[in-house]
């Protein structure tokens, strides 16, 4: 049986990682790469895997680091300008120059894009001060994310001594960085039109991701290539509802490689359509109910697995102590995480399924500094 579990503070839910051992598939696609793996999207499940958990050098892969840190330290728009020493760096390049105003957004997609190692190093020190504090930021965030084998040296993913991932947990970042719907639209696009010099003025950045144009479904992520770490690729792709993410380190055939695993794949797993609890409610303060109804947007709730059924799903409700009426159908009043064996796979918010008035007899709001701080940080959560 599928379980609900409710959780009062949201903020206070225990969240879980996406470790795994990867498993080798009984009819594997003929890789050229020295490591591969390919993923569910929504699980995390390992569908096919060649060496996935060797550290191996990423290249530029690691700018899905650097860009994810950049998308979340904000201030998108603000305009700058680039430091001069940051942009002067060897390899690909958005085309910056010394004096150029930039925002942080267009950094974002000089990294994804056409590969800048200059957008990389700006957004380093614009963030952190200087590219090797930027370094100890990724480092941080990947030990949150539960990465044991993934060591950064520089933003950019010119080599440095240690520097380097597994295909595995390329695999993971990647799947952490597409849940950032501003990161997933970037680097979905193959070209984008953008504002950046000094002064300002507007030109094209194009995808160095073929595959894009290559393979039905495949709305990203990113290319890499250095001397010591060969051609490297990390992509993702969705079709039929099915969703998966496929990795590439030290590739010569990478193209066709991604596109052969995603062919097993795509074959090989299967579309869960997992019905979500029909009855969810929240306790209602001075309205006529003592309980508030709450319904998702979508009754069905898709995840793309290999081996899992809907027995293995499981369900958080996150939401306050309590609401207050009065409350109009239609609102958010709290979210619905959903697990696959205690593993995230997404959360969904949950809206008022009725209005309910305020009751003459209302009892007095706590100061604020209580429910109404609850309040707030549940309400900002909803609008990331």
């Amino acid at each position: 049986m599928k379980r609900l579990i409710s959780i009062f503070a949201a903020f206070a839910a225990v969240s879980f990682g996406i470790r795994g051992l990867c498993v080798a598939s009984a009819e594997k696609p003929d890789v050229s790469a020295k490591a591969a793996v390919l993923i569910s999207a929504d699980t995390g499940e390992v569908i096919y895997s060649l060496n996935c958990n060797e550290k191996l050098p990423m290249a530029s892969t690691t700018k899905i680091m650097t860009t994810l840190l950049c998308l979340e330290s904000g201030g998108l728009y603000d305009e700058f300008v680039v430091d001069s020493d940051a942009i002067k760096v060897e390899g690909s390049s958005m085309g910056l120059c010394e004096g150029d105003i930039v925002t942080k957004y267009a950094l974002c997609c000089g990294m994804l894009l056409p590969s800048g190692n200059d957008a990389a190093n700006a957004a380093a020190v614009r963030i952190a001060g200087s590219t090797e504090a930027f370094a100890e930021l990724m480092n941080e965030r990947a030990r949150e994310m539960g990465l044991t084998k993934t060591f950064f040296v520089t933003p950019s993913g010119l080599e440095g001594e240690g520097h380097g991932s597994s295909a595995y947990e390329m695999a993971v970042l990647a799947r952490e960085a597409l849940g950032n719907e501003v990161f997933r639209s970037i680097c979905s696009r193959q070209s984008i039109k953008l504002e950046f010099g000094n002064p300002p003025y507007e030109r094209w950045l194009k995808n160095t991701n073929k595959l894009l144009s290559m393979y039905d479904g495949v709305y990203g992520v990113k290319t890499g290539f250095t001397d010591e770490a060969g051609r490297c690729l990390v992509s993702a792709c969705e079709r039929g509802g099915k969703d998966l993410i496929c990795v590439t380190l030290n590739d010569r055939n990478d193209w066709n490689d991604h596109i052969a695993m995603y062919d097993y794949g795509f074959d090989t797993v299967r579309r869960l359509d997992v019905q979500l609890p029909a009855e969810l409610s929240v306790d209602l303060v001075g309205g006529s109910s003592d309980k508030l109804p709450l319904i998702p947007e979508k009754p069905v709730f898709p995840v793309t697995s290999l081996t899992g059924s809907e027995d293995d799903i499981t369900y958080t409700l996150l939401s306050p102590p309590f609401v207050y009426a009065p409350v109009h159908k239609g609102d958010i009043a709290a979210e619905l995480r959903v697990s696959f064996m205690g593993r995230e796979v997404g959360t969904i918010p949950l809206y008022a399924a009725e209005d309910m008035e305020a009751s003459a007899e209302m009892p007095k709001k706590p100061k604020k500094g209580t429910f109404a701080k609850l309040k707030e940080k549940l309400g900002s959560m909803f609008s990331r």
